[in-house]
C-alpha cells in the first residue's frame, strides 16, 4: 500500500485549495459572514516561528470548524511590516529596510503557505505599502479634524537606545518593550490622541464584551478609573492652594504632612531661601530617576522639607510641604497628602523622618497596630463631629461639608494617559501634517495622499528628538495648502500600533473597486464587522487591543459605522515555550517551523502544537513529542488499508456518535487537546477492527480535517473518491441517544462516605429502585448497612446513591 507522504500530499492540496479559491468567500454576496481573525505578524527576519504557528494554526482550527458548519468564513492575513522591531534588525545588519522588507515578505508568505491554513490570499495588505499606509495617514487626518490628534510639549517617554519616544503602554517596568534599555524622560513636542477621553466608555464596557477574563482585568488596571476628590489645601498668605485629588477623604483629619512632586510647578515657589539648594539638588537627582523607580514599593522613600506650611481644609491645622519623589505628576495632580496612619508609603516616609503619625480610622473588628499602615476601612476616630461615622460615609461627609467652602469637588481620575502617537524614526508613515509659520499646523489635502516615505540613504535613528526625515530638506519643503507660502512637512511617523489598531477594518475592501476611494467600504463593513472571532496574545492587552477599542469608538462617532467594539470575541492563546524556556532570539531557542514542516509535515506540526496543552495556556516544544504525533497520522493513514463497503456495529456506531459529540464541544470551547485525544482514542478503537466502513473513514476525515486539513483532504477525496472539498461538505451530527454509555459506573455512599461502585446498564442506572437493589447486594456496601437503620436515600439517576443510616 501507498505510504504516507505529507510532501507530496500537503503542497498539492494548498495549490488546489488556493487555484478553486475555497477558501475565498464572496465578500459581496456572502449569506452567513464569520469574520476569523488572528492578530497581525510581525514579518521578522527568522520568519515564521513556532510560537507564531501556535497561534495562527489556533485561529485556522476554528475557522475550518465554522466553514463546515456552514458559514462564509474570512479569513485574511498580512504583515504588520513598519515600526522599530523591523528596522532594528535593518540596522542590526546594516541593510536597508525597504529592502529587508521585500525580502522578509517573500519569506513569510512562503512559510505561511506551508502551513496550509485557510487564508483568504487575495486580501492579504502589508502596513508598509503605501496603498495601505495611505489610509493610516487617512485615519490620522480624521483623528485631527475631529479635534483627537493634538500637538504639546510634554515630557514624554524617551529610548536612548531606539532614540525615538515611547507611548505609556510600551514601556514595561522602566523599561523599553522592545530593546529592553531603561526609559528616559524628555520634554519633546509631540503628536497625541485624545484616547482619555474615550476612558470611560473603554471602560465600561469590558463589562459585557467576550473576552478571555485576564485581558480584560489588565484593560481595567491600565485604565485605572479612580473615584475620589479633589481637596484644596491653602498655603497661608498667599494666593496658592495645593490641590490634591484622593480616593480617600475619610482620612482628612489624619494628614500630617504634604508631599509635592519634583515636578510640581509651585515646588520652587513654596522653598524657602534657606532650603533652596536641597531643594534644587534634589529636584535634579530625581530627574535622573525613571517613574518606575520612584514610585516602586521597595524602594526607600526620601524627600527634602521646602520650609512652607499649608493648611487643612477640615481643621485648619499647619502641614509641613516636602517635596519627595515618589510623588509623580503623572497621577493625580503631583501632590500627596500625607495620611501615614493608612497609607503604607506615606508610613515609611513618615517614619524616616519622625512626622507625626495620627490614627484617625479603627477597624471594625480586631485591634489596630502601628507597626505599619491600615488601610482598610472602618471606623472615624479622632476626627471632631465625623467620629463614630463608618469611614465611607464620613469621607462623604467630609467632601459635602468642603463643597460647601468651595475647597473640595467630588473628581474621576484615570492611571490612562494620552497616546504618544509620534516616533522620531524612518521606518514608519510620514504624519501628514504641514507646518506653516503664518497658519499653524494644517493637515496634508486628502487628494495629496500618500505623503510617501522618502528612499533616505542616510536613514538611521539621529537621537536627537528630530526624525531622520529632517535631513531630506526637498522633501521637508511644501507649500501650505491655505495661503500658499512656503510650509514644511511634519518629519515624524507614526507609531507602529497606529497600523495595526484598524488594519481588520481594511481587510474586506482590499480587491474591492472602492478600495482605491475609501479606507474601508461602509456596506462591507456593514455585513462582516464587527469580527466573529479574534484569537491573538494577551501580551497585547493593553498596546493593540486597548488602540484597536479606541479606534473603533471614533469611527462610530465620526458616523463611520455602528458598532463601537470591535470583537464580538476575543479568545488570548497560551505561550508556547521550547524545552522549558521561553522562546527568545538572545537564547538563540526560537524554533523555526521550516524542518519540522519538511521532515513530518504541517498536519503533524498543527497537531502537535495544538496538543500540548490547553490552547489558552500554551504548551513546552520538544522534538521527542512531534515524533510521537507523526506516529498517530500514520495509524490514521493505515486505516483506509482497511476500508471496506460493510455496515457499521452497533458498538462502533455508539463509539462514533460519542467522538463526534465530543469534538463538536471541545471545537466550540477551543479545547484543541481533548478534542484531538479524543480522536486518538477513536482511532486506537478502529485499529482493533478488521475492517472499516466507508461511512466510519468518512466520519474521521471530517473530524480531523480542521487539525490536518491536508491528510483529511486526502482520504476524503482522493481515497473515498468524494467530490471536493472536504471543507466543502457539514460538519458531522451526532445522533444524542447514541452518546450515553452502555454500562455507567454509580458510586455509591454511606454517610457521604465513598463505601462502593456498581456498574450497571445505561437504562438500569436511571431507575432508582434498581440501583438501591444492586447497591444493597454489594458485599462492601452490606457490611456497613448491617444492623443499621437508614433514615434518607439520596439519588442522582446515573451518578450516585448516598444511604444516610
Amino acid at each position: 500500500m501507498k505510504k504516507y507522504q505529507p510532501s507530496e500530499i500537503e503542497p498539492k492540496w494548498q495549490e488546489r485549495w488556493r487555484r478553486e479559491r475555497i477558501f475565498q468567500p464572496d465578500i459581496k454576496k456572502a449569506k452567513k459572514p464569520f469574520y476569523n481573525l488572528m492578530m497581525f505578524p510581525y514579518p521578522s527576519a527568522e520568519g515564521l516561528h513556532v510560537g507564531n504557528m501556535y497561534a495562527f494554526t489556533g485561529a485556522d482550527i476554528y475557522g475550518r470548524f465554522k466553514k463546515m458548519q456552514g458559514y462564509d468564513v474570512f479569513e485574511p492575513i498580512g504583515l504588520d511590516g513598519f515600526g522599530i522591531h523591523s528596522e532594528n534588525y535593518a540596522l542590526k545588519i546594516g541593510e536597508h529596510p525597504i529592502e529587508v522588507a521585500e525580502r522578509t515578505e517573500k519569506n513569510f508568505y512562503r512559510q505561511l503557505q506551508a502551513t496550509g491554513n485557510a487564508y483568504a490570499w487575495e486580501n492579504t495588505l502589508e502596513t508598509y505599502d503605501h496603498d495601505y499606509y495611505k489610509w493610516t495617514q487617512w485615519v490620522f487626518i480624521q483623528m485631527f479634524k475631529a479635534g483627537l490628534a493634538y500637538r504639546a510639549k510634554a515630557k514624554v517617554n524617551f529610548c536612548p537606545s531606539c532614540k525615538t519616544t515611547l507611548s505609556d503602554e510600551q514601556v514595561i517596568g522602566g523599561f523599553c518593550e522592545r530593546c529592553k534599555s531603561q526609559v528616559e524622560k524628555k520634554e519633546l513636542e509631540q503628536w497625541f490622541f485624545r484616547i482619555t477621553k474615550y476612558a470611560d466608555r473603554l471602560l465600561k464596557n469590558l463589562d459585557w464584551i467576550d473576552w478571555s477574563e485576564k485581558t480584560k482585568v489588565a484593560q481595567r488596571a491600565w485604565i485605572g478609573r479612580s473615584d475620589g476628590a479633589e481637596i484644596k489645601f491653602q498655603i497661608p498668605n498667599s494666593k496658592f492652594q495645593i490641590r490634591v485629588f484622593t480616593t480617600r477623604p475619610d482620612t482628612l483629619f489624619g494628614v500630617t504632612f504634604m508631599a509635592l512632586a519634583p515636578e510640581h510647578p509651585l515646588v520652587l515657589s513654596l522653598t524657602k531661601k534657606a532650603f533652596r539648594q536641597r531643594v534644587e539638588k534634589y529636584i535634579e537627582a530625581a530627574a535622573k530617576k525613571t517613574e518606575m523607580q520612584r514610585i516602586s514599593e521597595e524602594r526607600v522613600k526620601t524627600g527634602v522639607f521646602t520650609g512652607s506650611y499649608c493648611l487643612n481644609p477640615i481643621n485648619n491645622q499647619k502641614i509641613p510641604i516636602w517635596v519627595a519623589d515618589y510623588a509623580v505628576m503623572g497621577y493625580g495632580t503631583g501632590a500627596v497628602m500625607g495620611v501615614p496612619a493608612h497609607d503604607q508609603r506615606d508610613f515609611e516616609f513618615a517614619k524616616k523622618y519622625n512626622l507625626e503619625i495620627k490614627v484617625v480610622v479603627e477597624p471594625l473588628t480586631g485591634s489596630l497596630s502601628l507597626n505599619q499602615a491600615f488601610e482598610g476601612k472602618g471606623k472615624l476616630v479622632n476626627s471632631g463631629k465625623y467620629s463614630g461615622l463608618e469611614s465611607v460615609e464620613g469621607g462623604r461627609e467630609i467632601v459635602k461639608d468642603l463643597k460647601k467652602k468651595n475647597l473640595a469637588e467630588s473628581k474621576t481620575t484615570y492611571k490612562l494617559r494620552d497616546w504618544c502617537i509620534s516616533r522620531q524614526r524612518y521606518w514608519g508613515p510620514p504624519i501628514p501634517m504641514i507646518n506653516c509659520p503664518k497658519c499653524g499646523w494644517l493637515p496634508v489635502p486628502e487628494k495629496d495622499l500618500p505623503v510617501k516615505l522618502p528612499y533616505l540613504l542616510d536613514w538611521k535613528p539621529l537621537g536627537t528628538g528630530i526624525s531622520p526625515l529632517a535631513q531630506d530638506k526637498d522633501w521637508v519643503k511644501v507649500t501650505c495648502p491655505k495661503c500658499g507660502g512656503q510650509a514644511q512637512r511634519e518629519t515624524d511617523v507614526s507609531d507602529t500600533f497606529l497600523d495595526s489598531a484598524w488594519y481588520f477594518f481594511r481587510y474586506p475592501t482590499v480587491g474591492q473597486p472602492s478600495a482605491q476611494k475609501v479606507a474601508f467600504d461602509l456596506e462591507i463593513t456593514k455585513k462582516w464587522l464587527p469580527v466573529s472571532m479574534y484569537i491573538g496574545g494577551h501580551e497585547h492587552a493593553v498596546l493593540h487591543l486597548m488602540y484597536s477599542r479606541f479606534l473603533t469608538m471614533v469611527f462610530k462617532d465620526l458616523r463611520l459605522i455602528d458598532f463601537e467594539e470591535p470583537y464580538k470575541r476575543f479568545y488570548a492563546h497560551g505561550l508556547i515555550i521550547s524545552e522549558g524556556a521561553k522562546m527568545s532570539k538572545s537564547r538563540g531557542n526560537v524554533v523555526i517551523p521550516d524542518l519540522y514542516i519538511s521532515k513530518y509535515g504541517a498536519d503533524t506540526l498543527r497537531c502537535y502544537l495544538m496538543f500540548l496543552g490547553p490552547f489558552n495556556q500554551g504548551g513546552d516544544f520538544r522534538d521527542t513529542g512531534i515524533a510521537g504525533m507523526w506516529r498517530f497520522l500514520n495509524r490514521v493513514w493505515k486505516l483506509t488499508y482497511l476500508l471496506k463497503d460493510d455496515r457499521e456495529d452497533p458498538d462502533l456506531s455508539r463509539r462514533k456518535h460519542q467522538t463526534i459529540k465530543k469534538v463538536t464541544e471541545d471545537l466550540e470551547n477551543l479545547r484543541y487537546n481533548t478534542a484531538i485525544s479524543a480522536i486518538m482514542e477513536f482511532v486506537n478503537f478502529l485499529s482493533k477492527k478488521k475492517t472499516i466502513s466507508r461511512q466510519t473513514l468518512e466520519t474521521l476525515a471530517l473530524l480531523l480535517a480542521p487539525f490536518s486539513p491536508h491528510l483529511s483532504e486526502e482520504i476524503w477525496s482522493e481515497i473515498l473518491g468524494n467530490r471536493f472539498s472536504v471543507f466543502q461538505n457539514p460538519w458531522p451530527k451526532y445522533d444524542p441517544s447514541l452518546t450515553k454509555e452502555e454500562e455507567l459506573t454509580v458510586v455509591v455512599q454511606v454517610n457521604a462516605k465513598v463505601r462502593g461502585q456498581i456498574k450497571m446498564a445505561f437504562s438500569e442506572a436511571e431507575k432508582r429502585e434498581e440501583v438501591e437493589k444492586k447497591a444493597k447486594s454489594d458485599t462492601k456496601v452490606a457490611a456497613y448497612l448491617a444492623g443499621r437503620q437508614i433514615r434518607k436515600i439520596i439519588f442522582l439517576p446515573g451518578k450516585l446513591i448516598n444511604f444516610v443510616i
